[in-house]
């Protein structure tokens, strides 16, 4: 179809057939129109026009997501232009974020507060609304994902309208915790904050054998908790993991531990493998040189056999694979689409390198997993079918229903989403 881009919208900072590519390099696109909008009002005539015109919507933050989430030949809307932390309601220790904020960005406003978020990934360049639209998430057993808390949103449906999502509309709000952008565009949202803290970061280099003897003590024993394991010894440097000199990797695991320390700014510690300092400075670890991934979840009481599942495939059937498993936990939550959705769930992490013809291993990695009843994160590839959706997320049909009534058209939806959500 041929798109008329002579009917602009000339209220919108805007580019005709601009290309598109996302942070990895592995999905691109060229929208008609590539819009950025600065107030709620130019969003609203963004989605009006997309109506009027028959045109399809999709929008993107950092462009941190290997699925095809953003594609589109219609309007690709770019939200960085409404950013911010909004305001703080302190007794409900809840907080505000414009959708377009970066993560990077809140950490600092909210700490001025006296809050913090909760927890956060390796990466801290996903826009807050991509990270909750994905189910994007950190480490640690008792603390749930982007996603899990969300309070509130304020957003633009299917209908050209503003409308707001509350906990007095549950289904509602939990079909918003992760929705792949198909309700409708974020302009505003809640989320649940908790008061500010340190971090104290330990970085060990465990064998295996030692990794695994203290598997459910490290778990449990930690606020946070994740390792790397590396097969080879070129494969801590794929992620730029500091290693130590002169010993192997092999067979070893790069392992995080952060825990909460009574301390102020005058104990900050910037020792590369033992920093101590706010907690919003400690969370992000590097991995900027760009990687295609996969990650897929499975139950907590699974992990272990899953890890070492994935292990042995990479032993006997690709040894040429070189990147580290990581390995995360998250704790379950209410979300209708959440990758964490009512169990606590242990995070397997694999990569493949760009340029090279991975799929024969990811899809390797994709059958053995599904063994452990696996879940994916929406935003990296996977291999989820709408078939296997509904089998393996019991409120599946309910969350359709949901985005029916937001978007009746299907304006929020792009060839990927509609094969998935329709």
């Amino acid at each position: 179809m041929t798109i008329d881009t002579a009917h602009t919208l000339p209220t919108v900072d805007c580019d005709t057939h601009k290309p598109w590519s996302n942070w990895g390099g592995n999905q691109t696109a060229t929208p008609a129109f590539t819009v950025r909008p600065t107030t709620d009002d130019e969003v609203v005539d963004i989605v009006r026009f997309a109506i009027r015109e028959g045109l399809q919507i999709r929008v993107v933050g950092a462009g941190h997501s290997f699925t095809p989430l953003v594609q589109t030949g219609g309007i690709l809307v770019d939200l960085s232009g409404l950013s911010g932390v909004t305001g703080v309601n302190a007794e409900a220790k809840r907080a505000r974020v414009r959708g377009g904020t970066p993560i990077s960005e809140i950490g600092g406003d909210l700490w001025d507060l006296g809050f913090a978020l909760s927890n956060q990934g390796d990466i801290d360049k996903q826009s807050i609304s991509g990270a909750i639209s994905t189910g994007t998430h950190g480490s640690g057993i008792d603390l749930g994902s982007f996603s899990a808390s969300l309070r509130w949103v304020r957003l633009v449906n299917g209908h050209g309208e503003i409308v707001e999502i509350g906990e007095d509309q549950i289904d509602e709000l939990r079909a918003a915790q992760v929705a792949l952008g198909t309700l409708g565009i974020f302009l505003e949202v809640e989320l649940q904050v908790v008061d500010r803290y340190y971090l104290q970061e330990r970085i060990t280099y465990p064998t295996w054998s030692q990794t695994v003897s203290t598997w459910d003590e490290d778990i449990d024993g930690n606020r946070h908790y994740s390792f790397l394991w590396c097969q080879q010894d070129a494969s801590a440097a794929l992620y730029e993991l500091p290693t130590p000199e002169g010993e192997s990797m092999v067979n070893r695991s790069y392992t995080k531990r952060y825990n909460a320390v009574d301390v102020d700014d005058t104990d900050a510690d910037h020792t590369e493998g033992s920093r101590r300092d706010r907690s919003y400075r400690i969370y992000p670890g590097g991995f900027m040189i760009p990687f295609h991934e996969l990650e897929y979840y499975v139950p907590r009481e699974h992990g272990r056999a899953a890890v070492e599942a994935v292990q042995d495939l990479i032993r006997d059937v690709h040894p040429d694979q070189e990147y580290p498993i990581e390995v995360r936990w998250v704790k379950g939550d209410e979300g209708l689409l959440s990758p964490f959705y009512h169990r606590d769930t242990t995070v397997v992490s694999v990569s493949g390198a760009p340029g090279t013809n991975y799929w024969p291993y990811l899809r390797d990695v994709d059958a053995v997993l599904s063994q452990f009843d696996a879940r994916a994160h929406w935003g990296k590839i996977h291999f989820m079918t709408r078939e296997r959706i509904a089998r393996i997320y019991p409120e599946f049909e309910k969350f359709v229903d949901i985005r029916r009534r937001f978007d009746p058209n299907g304006i929020f939806l792009n060839d990927h989403t509609r094969a998935l959500l329709a």
